[in-house]
Parts: C-alpha cells; sequence; structure tokens
C-alpha cells in the first residue's frame, strides 16, 4: 500500500514539474509585435531622414519624433502582452529592465547630441565665414555609430538569453555597422541604420509572431 502510495506520489510529481513547464513556457513566446513596430519606426526614421539629405527638402518636424510617438502603441503592446501570460519570470522582469535601460539610454542620447549640435553649430557656422571653407569634423558623421552601439546590446542580450538567434544576430550586426559607419558617409550611415533596424527588429519580429500563432493554434488544440 506504501509502495502504490510511493508511486502515486511520484507520478503526482511528474506531472506537476510537466503542468509548471508547460506554464513557463508561455512566459517565453512573445507576438513580436512590439520588434517589428519598432524596427518599421527606425528604419522609416532613417530613410526619410536619407531623401531629406538627397532630395534637399525640409519636413515641418523631426521625423524622429516618430520614436517618441511610438512609445504610446508599446506601452499598450506591453501591457495585453503580460495580460496574456499565464506564469511571470524572472528572466521577463530582467529583460524588460533592460528594454526600459535602453530607452532611456537613446532618450538620454538624443538629447545630448542635440546639445551638441546647438554648442557646435554656431562656432561651425563661425569657421565657415572666417575661412571660407566648412570645417573638416562633422559631429553629425559619428552619430550612426553611437545609435548602432546602443542598438545592438539589448538586442544581443535578448538573442543570448531567450536563445533566439535571429536576434542574436541582428545585435551582432548591429555593431558591425556601427564600426563601419566610422568610415562612411552620412547617406551610407542611415541606409546602414534602416538595414540594422530591419534585421535586428522586424525581421525577428515576423519570426516571433509566426512562432507565437504556431504557439496558439497548438494550446488551442490541446484544450479542444
Amino acid at each position: 500500500m506504501e509502495k502504490e502510495e510511493k508511486q502515486l506520489t511520484e507520478k503526482e510529481s511528474l506531472a506537476l514539474i510537466a503542468t509548471m513547464i508547460n506554464k513557463a513556457k508561455d512566459s517565453y513566446h512573445d507576438t513580436g509585435i512590439g520588434a517589428m513596430m519598432w524596427g518599421a519606426v527606425i528604419a522609416v526614421c532613417a530613410l526619410v531622414k536619407l531623401s531629406e539629405i538627397h532630395f534637399g527638402y525640409r519636413l515641418p518636424f523631426d521625423i524622429y519624433l516618430l520614436t517618441i510617438v511610438a512609445v504610446i502603441p508599446q506601452i499598450f503592446i506591453t501591457i495585453r502582452e503580460k495580460k496574456e501570460r499565464k506564469v511571470r519570470s524572472y528572466d521577463d522582469a530582467y529583460m524588460d529592465y533592460i528594454w526600459l535601460g535602453f530607452g532611456i539610454c537613446i532618450f538620454l542620447m538624443i538629447f545630448i547630441v542635440n546639445n551638441v549640435f546647438r554648442v557646435w553649430g554656431p562656432v561651425a557656422e563661425e569657421y565657415q565665414q572666417l575661412t571660407g571653407h566648412r570645417a573638416s569634423f562633422r559631429f553629425h558623421e559619428f552619430i550612426s555609430p553611437l545609435f548602432l552601439l546602443l542598438y545592438g546590446l539589448p538586442t544581443f542580450i535578448t538573442g543570448a538569453a531567450c536563445r533566439f538567434k535571429p536576434m542574436l544576430w541582428g545585435g551582432i550586426l548591429c555593431w558591425v555597422c556601427c564600426i563601419i559607419t566610422i568610415y562612411t558617409s552620412y547617406k551610407t550611415d542611415l541606409l546602414l541604420i534602416a538595414a540594422s533596424a530591419i534585421a535586428a527588429w522586424f525581421i525577428p519580429g515576423l519570426i516571433m509572431e509566426k512562432e507565437y500563432r504556431q504557439y496558439k493554434r497548438e494550446q488551442a488544440a490541446l484544450h479542444v
């Protein structure tokens, strides 16, 4: 009788472990919507800025303000995804803080760059008036490597931690482009930023969305 109870307890334990594993799996499935949105936003901003420079026109607003506007739908996406998750793991909390820190760093970088331009702009104009030619140093050509440096960090960490190779390689691509943009023109930098955003976020987001749909179909089939 004791042996049967022991065997039953072992079965219950295995069933409990299996149940917890299946529940924990829910926390590793992301819809990919947020990644697709940010990949598209960054790529569009870079390409529109490239268009402004190439064709010589200016929009009545800074196109990169879209990155601030995109924060609003991102909040709703995050809230909805958290509600859909049955179990919240420690990894989820770490990932949230990593991406929150990334967002703060991007905001601070934009703030710093704008202040540098505010100070450097009049100096560059005065130099051109005195010498008759533009200064050989152009600060805007070194902005792209700084942003690509930041883009790669949370992307690489997320890809490595979640064992999601598309995002892992996307982060590495951001760092490779970071090095390349040091030696290329600003127009080329913008193309590389757009390519990095698509490769690091948009394409991985599409893959996550496809896997998420497959996962939901499998879960629905199990409960039929």
